[in-house]
């Protein structure tokens, strides 16, 4: 039984030639692989769906991407493939990712209206499982490609499971012998997800979770959490883990690109009225709170897809970059005074006490020495002789800041990021007014960052 009979890839626009078969032996290109990108963690993914039908590969914002996966290459029952869709658009697409360092892979499947059938019949009889083997290699030496994305939609619980789990140990075999990238496409949870055995998490680099086209509203924070969560408890380790976003809405599909222009705000909002119909989507904030989730507990962050984005400071795809490393270049470390948030209300220690565990809060900027915060070089900010710390060093939302003895660790660390937010490296969480509130005594405490008018502070000038 399929898990939805909703379309997680819309279907291929154009007819498809047939590729033939080639030989196991082919040498592999030996272009290098492009490096990483220093911009932003290292071992973090920023990985973009493209397709064949959708986007100008000149428009694609290579810089603020790791891995693109060109959609789609379809199977054929006997393991063969079909013709590569548009393979000049694919040339020049991995020309320039390989110019800007980022790898391109192959995304082989799809939704195809729900048709799998290729990949049950191939799947089901080794020496077809072989010719697809040998058909892949093929396509990624032609094309010079880093690796394939599988797209199965999917493989049932059963003799299909187990049929997918000897197809991609055998297509890992070739992939890591050329030092090749070996990834798949999952569905977000549910029985369907059984489909994909734990022993798929070995042979893989690492599974792209379709965490859309669910969840009420669409894709929400909660929803697509759990649905990564849903694989981590099966095994799948977290550097495997990479959460899938959308860039369109449901029930409708409406990219986000049309949905910010038909009204600009809605780049932060979730939701939209459009024709007087509820679409919804992922705006700026949810974006950025689930990069920053991405960063403390997944391995990355990928996206459908690339041509449905804006660009410029509305782009999800920018959202995702500078949350995930976009530091401040230029933090103000030596300068001192006051640190401002929400409603320009400053950051206070509770009546100026600097005892260990005193309240630190918002209250109405009076230039007192208990607002007076100086940007250190090992990343603490510092009032009355000691640090701003995350009390008992938790991790979880709602664990309240205090003023302590300075000390080294991880609870007293606070990165400015370039949207303005402070995030504590540790947990994985930012700097947080509650409520979101702006009254004086407002205790401040580490939140999931989203970058909201109570995340957003101003460090001394």
């Amino acid at each position: 039984m399929r898990f939805s009979a909703t379309p997680r890839r819309p279907r291929l626009r154009a007819a498809l030639l047939a590729l033939a078969t080639a030989a196991a032996g082919l040498t592999v290109a030996t272009t290098a692989a492009p490096a990483a990108h220093a911009a932003l963690p290292a071992g973090f993914k920023s990985v973009g769906y493209l397709p064949s039908w959708a986007g100008n590969v000149n428009s694609v914002q290579y810089t603020k991407l790791t891995h693109i996966n060109y959609s789609f290459a379809l199977p054929n029952a006997n393991g063969t493939l079909q013709g590569i869709p548009d393979p000049g658009k694919l040339t020049s697409l991995v020309n320039l990712a390989h110019a800007n360092g980022v790898r391109v892979s192959l995304a082989i499947g799809g939704w195809n209206d729900g048709n799998d059938s290729a990949f049950e019949a191939l799947a089901a009889n080794a020496s077809s499982r072989t010719t697809f083997v040998n058909s892949v290699v093929s396509a990624v030496n032609q094309y010079n490609l880093d690796g394939v994305d599988i797209d199965w939609e999917y493989p049932d619980p059963g003799a299909s499971a187990t049929n997918f789990t000897n197809l991609m140990s055998q297509l890992s075999s070739a992939m890591r012998s050329r030092g090749k990238l070996l990834t798949a496409a999952v569905v977000s949870g549910g029985g369907t997800a059984e489909g994909v055995q734990t022993a798929v998490f070995g042979h893989v680099d690492w599974l792209n979770i379709m965490a859309y086209d669910g969840g009420s509203p669409h894709a929400n924070y909660d929803w697509s959490i759990a649905s990564a969560n849903y694989w981590k408890g099966r095994g799948l380790p977290a550097a495997k883990t990479v959460l899938g976003v959308p860039f369109y809405s449901r029930p409708g599909y409406y990219t986000y690109a049309q949905l910010v222009a038909m009204d600009p705000a809605n780049a932060n909002r979730d939701c939209a009225t459009v024709s007087g119909a509820q679409q919804c989507y992922n705006g700026l904030p949810t974006i950025r709170r689930k990069t920053q989730w991405a960063l403390a507990n997944a391995g990355g962050i990928m996206n459908w897809e690339l041509s449905q984005d804006t660009t410029g400071s509305t782009s999800l795809l920018n959202a995702i970059y500078e949350t995930a490393g976009g530091t401040n270049p230029n933090p103000p470390v030596g300068r001192t005074g006051p640190i401002t948030g929400i409603a320009g209300k400053c950051v206070d220690v509770a009546s100026a006490n600097s005892a260990n565990g005193t309240a630190v809060q918002l209250w109405t900027c009076n230039g007192s020495n208990a607002q007076t915060w100086t940007v250190a070089s090992d990343n603490t900010l510092r009032a009355l002789g000691k640090c701003l710390d995350i009390t008992s060093a938790g991790t979880a939302n709602g664990t309240t800041a205090q003023l302590w003895d300075c000390n080294g660790s991880g609870a007293q660390t606070w990165q400015a990021q370039s949207n303005g937010t402070l995030r504590n490296p540790a947990s994985g969480r930012c700097l947080d007014a509650t409520g979101p509130s702006s009254a004086d005594g407002t205790r401040l405490q580490i939140w999931d960052c989203f970058a909201g008018t109570n995340q957003v502070w101003r460090l001394p000038a």
